[in-house]
């Protein structure tokens, strides 16, 4: 067994992994650790490349793993690349600004009871949503002209 004094974000992972019955792989591991370096977004495919002994598709399946147990997010681009960031906070949206790239984290979801209820109205079980939202910065937008 691998020492568990690791990251937060490791040891929480590897706790949760061992509780829902899965294996805890040296692959597991060093994907944990590699999403734990991250700063800001970061390309699933880039973290594959710093991972050399793990298959890419090793990479991929833990990373979609992390999303569903929440250490994780998705973030979609103004431009349509898909990204991942650390979840220090639960489930949030994003603010993405459309110019530069930069997004927020929009804290607190009260869409989730209002899809729900319209899911249950075409007899749908959600099971989850996600959410963007596109616009500019107050940095790129144009100074509005004084009136």
């Amino acid at each position: 067994m691998i020492a568990k004094k690791q990251h937060p974000l490791v040891e929480s992972f590897v706790d949760r992994l061992e509780a829902g019955g899965h294996r805890v792989t040296g692959a597991r591991w060093a994907v944990a650790r590699a999403v734990a370096r991250q700063r800001g977004h970061f390309a699933a495919d880039a973290l594959a490349q710093e991972l050399p002994g793990v298959g890419r598709a090793t990479v991929f399946r833990n990373i979609k793993l992390m999303v569903e147990m929440g250490f994780v997010c998705r973030v979609l681009l103004g431009d349509g690349r898909l990204r991942y960031q650390i979840s220090h906070r639960g489930h949030h949206h994003h603010l993405i600004c459309s110019d530069c790239g930069r997004s927020e984290d929009l804290l607190g979801c009260d869409l989730d009871s209002i899809l729900q209820d319209r899911a249950a109205d075409h007899d749908f079980a959600m099971e989850g949503h996600w959410l963007e939202v596109y616009g500019r910065c107050r940095a790129c937008r144009p100074q509005e002209a004084a009136a």
